[in-house]
């Protein structure tokens, strides 16, 4: 039996499988030993923990999530242990493992992730390699919904797209450029704001403004961040609700920077499950 999760800062996927059996789905809060302290992250684990009870046995723990640096590893191990006390194995790593897992399984390839960041690894078919730093959504993180939202702000209200669209975006927000600088620079989580702003750039990616600008960032994430691999002779997975949401974009972009797309899944648990088998 394997427990088997992906974890980011909202929430968490857990998937108990027996070989190719699922047994049980569920999904948590998010968990991330970076931000939360050791008695949130224990009170999460806590009711997972009830749930497994009565359908665990010879269970080995595969958790991946972010926050999971190297040297918060052993917490997060050790907190798992605590909850499952009998497992027989456990092990904690970062999302971008667990990424490459998902979409490389034990071949070489370069993982990425497209949600509200964007990250993305050299993997030897074992671990991640090499990282270029993504740096966040104000230095880097080119390509992520964050960066896309940002940028749609700027266009939008320095009239680099269509006057009526900013009418749309007022109607579609409900907010005047007042309210959006103060989302921005006053309120705790503006790049999750940024990234919230995605479906309406997808409504309205049939305006050549709006699709250049998609496949411009996307063509900016490779070209500054999958290029430094120097390995256009590996497929590039990709997992994220941003990659999900804009495949053929993405697509385009890989392609005008030489670069192969391999899979591209929303969410990473259903790829580990299939590694972990």
């Amino acid at each position: 039996m394997k427990l088997i999760a992906d974890s980011g800062s909202t929430k968490t996927d857990w998937v108990l499988a027996d070989g190719a059996d699922i047994r049980a789905r569920l999904q948590t809060q998010g968990i991330n030993p970076f931000h939360q302290s050791e008695d949130d992250i224990r009170s999460i684990l806590h009711d997972i923990g009830e749930v497994m009870d009565d359908k665990c046995e010879q269970l080995s723990i595969h958790f991946y999530g972010s926050g999971v640096r190297p040297e918060l590893e052993p917490l997060m191990e050790r907190l798992l242990r605590e909850t499952f006390p009998l497992a027989t194995a456990v092990e904690a790593h970062g999302d971008l493992l667990g990424a490459a897992r998902a979409v490389c399984g034990r071949c070489e390839g370069i993982a990425c992730i497209l949600g509200t960041g964007a990250n993305s690894g050299l993997y030897d078919g074992q671990q991640i390699v090499r990282n270029t730093p993504p740096l966040g959504y104000v230095l880097g993180d080119e390509g992520s919904g964050a960066v896309l939202g940002r940028q749609l702000l700027n266009a939008l209200y320095k009239g680099f797209m269509p006057s009526s669209l900013l009418t749309d975006f007022q109607i579609f927000t409900g907010m005047e450029m007042t309210d959006v600088i103060s989302r921005v620079y006053r309120q705790p989580l503006a790049n999750r704001f940024l990234a919230s702003l995605s479906p309406f750039i997808k409504a309205h990616l049939d305006l050549p403004e709006m699709s250049r600008m998609v496949i411009g960032s996307f063509r900016d994430f490779f070209s500054r961040n999958v290029v430094q691999y120097g390995r256009r002779d590996l497929p590039v997975g990709v997992v994220g609700s941003i990659a999900d949401c804009y495949s053929e974009q993405l697509a385009e972009a890989a392609a005008a920077e030489g670069f192969v797309l391999g899979s591209i899944l929303k969410r990473p648990i259903d790829g580990l499950v299939t590694y972990h088998q």
